[in-house]
């Protein structure tokens, strides 16, 4: 992060810093109504239950191996014969710093977004809900100064050949001009610049004041760049924690088929020392059953 970057206030910041969407998308309060706003102009549709996650953590495969930080993941519920389900998962990534690998990079993420998703024992992958990476960026990555570039998977040769593989990859530019609607120009010109322009930026403008008002977080925050060194450590400390996470099921696996219940209980969990200790549960037991007593 620059010297510029860091300095910058929670005042001036704008939704195209990580830091600032991330806060907003947490609030107990607004966060949900924001990213719903937010998605409802970029994907011009209605959202309805929606379930919003900043900052999560998903660890690699071994101590040795990158892991990934979620700005803000959306999980997009319905509902089928009284059932309820996650229909689409939006990974939300606001971006200030230029790249030349985002292909590589979102490749790697949708590889770790999918990984979580699918249930230990599955028989199918009809499970996976779709995925849509989502990045917000504040200069043009293709130089072709569109507003939005959509990229999905199809066949070379034939591409009307259908292949419906659930992953759609959407890029905002907010310096772009060509494309995309009125609503989603004003959008994207307010997350680069606060700049308010209609009702739709009013209301999530009122929203992104209401966080910025609050005193624990005006306390908490000075500059930017030291909460991307507070959410730093916090990301190392949850990541432990997932990684040991990933170890007690690896270690049921050769158990038998775990269940809901111990999902559920494992996941709840963040304290290492509880997580060492099922751990040790997990290498000792002979079987899930005896884990579970264990657990319990």
């Amino acid at each position: 992060m620059s010297e510029e970057k860091a300095r910058k206030t929670l005042e001036e910041s704008s939704l195209i810093d990580d830091a600032l969407m991330n806060l907003v998308a947490s609030d107990p309060n607004v966060g949900e109504q924001s990213i719903k706003l937010l998605l409802s102009v970029l994907l011009q549709r209605d959202f309805s239950k929606i379930k919003v996650t900043s900052q999560r953590i998903i660890p690699g495969i071994d101590l040795e191996k990158r892991g990934i930080r979620l700005d803000v993941e959306v999980e997009e519920r319905i509902e089928k014969d009284g059932v309820e389900r996650v229909a689409n998962i939006y990974d939300i990534e606001p971006h200030r710093s230029s790249s030349s690998d985002l292909p590589h990079r979102n490749r790697f993420y949708q590889a770790k977004i999918d990984s979580k998703r699918l249930p230990i024992g599955a028989k199918t992958f009809a499970p996976l809900p779709d995925l849509y990476i989502i990045m917000i960026l504040d200069y043009d990555p293709f130089g072709k100064d569109r507003m939005v570039y959509t990229f999905r998977n199809c066949c070379v040769e034939d591409p009307a050949i259908p292949y419906k593989d659930g992953l759609t990859i959407m890029i905002f530019n907010t310096t772009g001009t060509i494309g995309g609607s009125q609503e989603i120009k004003n959008m994207l010109d307010y997350i680069q610049n606060n700049n308010v322009s209609d009702s739709t930026t009013k209301q999530l403008n009122g929203f992104v004041n209401y966080v910025k008002s609050d005193p624990f977080v005006q306390e908490g925050i000075m500059t930017l760049g030291e909460h991307y060194d507070m959410e730093r450590e916090k990301g190392r400390e949850e990541g432990r924690a997932e990684g040991k996470k990933e170890s007690i099921f690896k270690v049921l696996e050769n158990l038998g088929t775990v269940d809901d219940d111990i999902c559920n209980y494992i996941d709840r969990i963040s304290d290492l020392n509880e997580l060492d200790k099922l751990l040790l549960a997990a290498a000792k037991a002979t079987d899930i059953q005896e884990f579970k007593s264990a657990m319990k």
